[in-house]
């Protein structure tokens, strides 16, 4: 059986330099901070969304953003996804 669900978020287009596009799932963002502290070029920050919780979800910058998809490895709640074109 396939679960097909959808959950409420955003996406930021052509991050490094229109490699990718990344994606926060705000329904599953408890706003921990983990891929933030674990970003290793450091272009995380809070943003003007929220996530379940209320609290701010993130989002990169994408001039600096390299698509690595640390964050998305280390999110506890599978909240962020980052497709490589």
């Amino acid at each position: 059986m396939t679960n097909n669900v959808e959950y409420k978020g955003f996406k930021v287009d052509n991050v490094a330099g229109g490699k990718a596009d990344w994606y926060c799932f705000t329904d599953l963002c408890k706003g921990c901070g983990l891929c933030i502290v674990k970003c290793p070029k450091k272009c995380l920050k809070w943003s003007k969304e929220v996530g379940i919780y209320q609290t701010p979800a993130v989002e990169p910058n994408p001039a600096e953003c390299i698509a690595c998809g640390m964050c998305a490895l280390v999110c506890p709640d599978s909240a962020i996804k980052v497709n490589k074109k």
